[in-house]
């Protein structure tokens, strides 16, 4: 059987191209045969399930592993005590049957009239001291659960066992408890619910720190590019095209496998950079649940929602803090991340096209007719850059003069996303480059054809800071080994008056440049 990329369910490298996963399950091993308890907490399609799933094959002579799932658990077992005591013990035998256990010992399941946590302690207690193995319990999905009392009653059951192993020394409980979710229920108070009121304490804290790194690194994309090739002989430059993925991923375990399967079934096995770039623009296209929870989590969580868009349209500036709640939140959702100066990115460029399409649309309906779109900006297959910045310029002054100073400083550089967008749209996309902004400056990448166009926009302060924006685009421009550049400069001080666009050349390199 033809192996796939696979971006749904979980993955087997008997049918799946996969990176080798070997460093990061020897890291969940250790905590395993350390009898820890401790939650795998990642984003959506991050490869939660997955790491479940090896632990059950991979783990099962060592271990009676029990790998449950609260997807799909019905309502009614959290209805009271002796409902969800009743659905557990269920489960139990249902996820043991397979394991061919000694029939005395299923029965412990199979005929329990447990109806109190207290109970169902005790048939833990009897099931783990009489196993021939030490037990090990996953449970996925947990979020399904994880605001729910009588789930927090059932972490405080296991919490206290754990305890008394520890006390008294005496391993009659089970020997390590791994859940899986989004949400950390080590600390539930991150959990931000509009209609709820805050968890601040959770009968999970004595579960250990999961630190393993599940994103895919360049070296592990070539790998699995590599075990691809090897069936398929494409004749790829697999460094380079690793190297691509992870530009726009930043090792998203999904959008790594989506972007290979659409190159392989979709786009004629084009393993070429541009093939990358192809791809990452139909994914960004696409509607699918993980970009649909990504949105709507900024439609539920207005402090998300204001704090991503400060981030992604205003290229704003942020030191990571690790006990801000929205930082936290942000961060759990693989919304952003951090760099080596622990400043805040967007967690990568495919989220961040994704999350400026969604502020894109939202200004498009509060701003239909205004950014109208007459003048062909495409001649002869080539994006003419130049008229496009000219003719937003004269669109600002028309549409937006009697606008207030604070709406243009935080709206300014999204009204050009706006009108830039379906100018590109379908042929080319952007992103913007976080390595190179700051508080006060953005750079976009925008790619159309087979040409890139590098466009600084930034605020105005004062002609020194000008300067040095010119400066800092030639020395970009340099890096990108591009000789032409762009730079829109919002002027808010209302001590100049609009400059025309003009070109001129600064370093070596020519910029054209519109003060609006």
């Amino acid at each position: 059987m033809r192996k796939e990329f696979n971006i749904t369910g979980s993955c087997n490298p008997q049918w799946h191209y996969m990176v080798n996963t070997e460093k990061r399950f020897k890291a969940v091993e250790a905590l395993i045969d350390r009898g820890k308890y401790f939650t795998i907490n990642r984003a959506r399609q991050y490869g939660k399930t997955t790491t479940l799933i090896m632990i059950w094959r991979r783990l099962s002579e060592r271990y009676i592993v029990v790998p449950l799932s609260f997807e799909g658990l019905d309502s009614s077992a959290f209805e009271s005590n002796e409902a969800f005591v009743k659905k557990f013990c269920e489960m139990m035998a249902i996820y043991l049957a397979p394991l061919n256990l000694d029939a005395k010992l299923m029965t412990i399941w199979k005929e329990s009239t447990a109806k109190s946590m207290d109970e169902l302690a005790l048939l833990i207690t009897e099931f783990c001291r009489k196993a021939p193995k030490p037990v090990v319990v996953t449970i996925d999905e947990v979020d399904k659960s994880s605001d729910n009392q009588l789930f927090l009653n059932f972490l405080g059951m296991l919490r206290n066992r754990y305890l008394e192993r520890d006390m008294l020394g005496i391993d009659y409980t089970f020997h390590s408890v791994i859940l899986a979710g989004v949400y950390d229920v080590k600390n539930l108070k991150i959990k931000i619910r509009p209609d709820a009121e805050k968890k601040y304490n959770s009968p999970w804290n004595i579960a250990t720190d999961f630190k393993v790194d599940m994103t895919f690194h360049p070296e592990e994309i070539a790998q699995m590019l590599a075990d691809y090739e090897a069936d398929e002989h494409t004749g790829m430059d697999i460094p380079a095209v690793s190297e691509e993925i992870y530009k726009y991923t930043t090792g998203y375990p999904f959008l790594v496998s989506k972007l290979c399967k659409v190159i392989d079934e979709e786009l004629d096995k084009d393993w070429t950079v541009r093939g990358v770039q192809t791809a990452t623009k139909q994914t960004i296209l696409e509607k699918n649940t993980l970009f649909t929870s990504l949105t709507k989590n900024l439609e539920n969580y207005p402090e998300l929602k204001q704090f991503i868009f400060a981030i992604s349209v205003n290229g704003e500036e942020v030191t990571y803090d690790v006990n801000n709640p929205v930082m936290d939140f942000a961060t759990m959702f693989s919304i952003i991340r951090y760099d080596e100066r622990r400043k805040v990115r967007i967690h990568n460029i495919i989220f961040e096209e994704v999350l400026n399409n969604y502020f894109i649309a939202e200004q498009t309906i509060n701003d239909l007719g205004k950014l109208r779109i007459q003048v062909n900006y495409v001649r002869g297959g080539r994006l003419d850059m130049e008229l496009v910045i000219t003719r937003f310029a004269e669109l600002m002054r028309e549409e937006y003069r009697e606008s207030t100073v604070p709406f243009l400083e935080r709206e300014g550089r999204l009204l050009f996303l706006t009108f830039l967008k379906p100018i590109i749209n379908g042929t080319g996309f952007y992103y913007v480059e976080p390595q190179t902004r700051d508080n006060r400056r953005m750079d976009l990448v925008v790619t159309y054809g087979s040409e890139e166009y590098i466009i600084e926009l930034k605020i105005w302060r004062d002609e020194k800071y000008e300067e040095r924006g010119r400066d800092q685009l030639a020395s970009y421009l340099t890096a990108r080994g591009t000789a032409e550049g762009y730079l829109v400069t919002f002027d808010f001080s209302k001590k100049r008056k609009d400059t025309e666009p003009q070109w001129i050349v600064n370093q070596g390199k020519r910029i054209f440049e519109v003060t609006i």
